[in-house]
């Protein structure tokens, strides 16, 4: 049972991987990390904040900075509730940014001797039933990201459950309903096809249920309101098309504490996202930096595309080849070495693009669509238009008229493939998209569904998501309803789960 249970709760892992960290920590280590600085509350026997050292040392692991936390630790009750659970966060932390599997069993051990700790505890209250539900889900995270996917998705059911358990005997205890809304929201938008076994194993998932409680926690004051408006803001972001408001929250917050570094990173990737590659870029170059903060080395893997939108191929070399140097995990490892690839190919150095080609295929592992892209490119050996390649960049970019400009000279022949015939309209529509010019974008959108039939290409899909998002702003519910349908119907391409989660969504909205 649980291992048929391993492939959806997997699933749901993933996504909660690519939301938060973009691979190098999951939704546990952003919960970890991503905690507003607790209020001072005297300790009582029925506990439900921290006390003010591990409220301190609460605000030394937001900034990612382990020694100054763990000196705050040595102050605090070794076996207090908040202390186990404050240094449960610094260490899945520090195992998920650095996915150094090395470290992997000390941390699984570590956490099995805090919840037996927990569980023997005179301490009563929401606090403490909350840091149970709360080290299991970190437990959970931990065992999926380094490849035991069993063992996780029992960790996970169990702290699923626990944390329903919370809401249900402290309904007024508002960070409870902040976890609990944001797993109910990620185990909703999974397909159906693997929810009803969800289901059976008692997670039963509802977007409408995790978002009521994620604004619960967002919107009344709690020791953890900042993370639940953190979340929030971002699902709000990826899957509900509403960028302004994650932005102008992390922007907020950044120049309130510039000394964050989980700041800094959430800054770069949501200016990343936006298509404002000189923002990203300054933010990303004015980080803090220094001995006392945890390495990040996906900040490089972040810079290293920018630089290439910008058309800077020496530049975006140097950083993906930082990341690689530093980075022990395996996400990520493939579509480095396809940007690097790329840098060198694009740049005329087809003796590096070959060797790094090669390396594609050669480690890492394909849990994210982007490394699932990159594999895909190595195996399917079908060459890259130049110029087509260049003009997705500079629309990742944000140069959207720059890309129009490359796009001009396109020319189709005889010989050119399906897949060169499918991205030119795709990017076209795209450009205009971004440029605010709704109408030419429909045009080429409705193009590329026309050529593709079932190609299996993420052109196509895409358009029809995003021509549902067109007519979902302008009334037409009904004809956004159509191409959200259709994009949940194409079988196979690259970004299957991320767009049909979004179509989901989106038509769930419109019911």
């Amino acid at each position: 049972m649980v291992l048929s249970a391993a492939k959806p709760l997997l699933l749901l892992c993933r996504r909660a991987i690519w939301l938060f960290w973009g691979s190098l920590a999951v939704l546990c280590a952003f919960q970890a990390v991503a905690k507003k600085l607790p209020q001072v509350e005297a300790a009582s026997a029925a506990t439900t904040s921290l006390a003010p050292v591990q409220a301190r040392a609460y605000s030394e692991v937001l900034k990612l900075r382990p020694a100054a936390a763990r000196n705050f630790l040595k102050d605090a009750a070794p076996t207090a509730t908040g202390t186990l659970l404050v240094q449960d966060c610094l260490d899945i932390t520090e195992l998920l940014v650095s996915q150094d599997a090395s470290r992997y069993a000390a941390t699984v051990a570590a956490q099995d001797r805090r919840l037996a700790i927990l569980e023997k505890s005179a301490e009563v209250g929401a606090l403490r039933e909350y840091a149970r539900a709360e080290i299991r889900l970190h437990q959970a995270a931990a065992q999926v990201v380094f490849g035991h996917e069993v063992q996780g998705a029992w960790s996970l059911r169990q702290s699923y459950q626990q944390m329903q358990q919370v809401v249900r005997r402290y309904p007024q205890y508002l960070p409870a309903r902040k976890t609990l809304g944001m797993m109910q929201f990620f185990i909703g938008s999974l397909p159906e096809s693997y929810r009803w076994f969800l289901k059976l194993l008692g997670l039963p998932g509802s977007v409408e249920a995790g978002l009521h409680n994620l604004r619960l926690a967002a919107t009344q004051p709690n020791d953890f309101q900042l993370e639940a408006r953190l979340i929030l803001a971002l699902l709000e972001e990826t899957y509900y098309k509403q960028p302004e408001a994650a932005l102008t929250l992390i922007e907020t917050l950044h120049r309130q504490q510039p000394d964050n570094l989980l700041l800094s990173y959430l800054l770069i990737s949501q200016q990343k996202k936006q298509h404002h590659t000189e923002a990203a870029l300054t933010a990303y170059r004015t980080r803090p930096t220094g001995s006392a903060y945890l390495p990040l080395p996906y900040l490089h893997h972040m810079a290293a595309d920018l630089l290439l939108y910008q058309g800077q191929y020496a530049a975006s070399v140097r950083a993906n080849q930082a990341f690689l140097a530093e980075y022990q995990g395996q996400h990520y490892r493939k579509d480095a070495y396809f940007k690097l690839y790329l840098a060198a190919w694009l740049s005329g150095d087809a003796i590096d693009a070959e060797q790094y080609r090669r390396r594609i295929g050669a480690g890492g592992r394909t849990v994210l669509e982007e490394d699932t892209y990159a594999q895909r490119f190595f195996e399917d050996k079908q060459p890259l238009h130049k110029l087509l390649t260049r003009a997705r960049l500079q629309i990742d970019g944000g140069y959207y008229r720059e890309a129009l400009t490359t796009l001009s000279g396109f020319r189709a022949t005889s010989a050119t493939s399906l897949r060169d015939r499918l991205e030119e309209p795709y990017r076209l529509a795209r450009a205009w998209h971004l440029l605010g010019r709704p109408d030419s974008a429909r045009l080429f959108y409705a193009r590329t569904i026309a050529l593709a039939g079932n190609a299996p290409y993420y052109f196509a899909p895409q358009s029809a998501l995003q021509l549902g998002y067109l007519y979902q702003l302008e009334g037409q519910k009904n004809t956004a309803k159509v191409y959200f349908q259709k994009a949940l119907s194409y079988p196979k391409h690259e970004y299957k789960n991320s767009t049909d989660t979004k179509a989901k969504l989106a038509l769930k909205e419109l019911e």
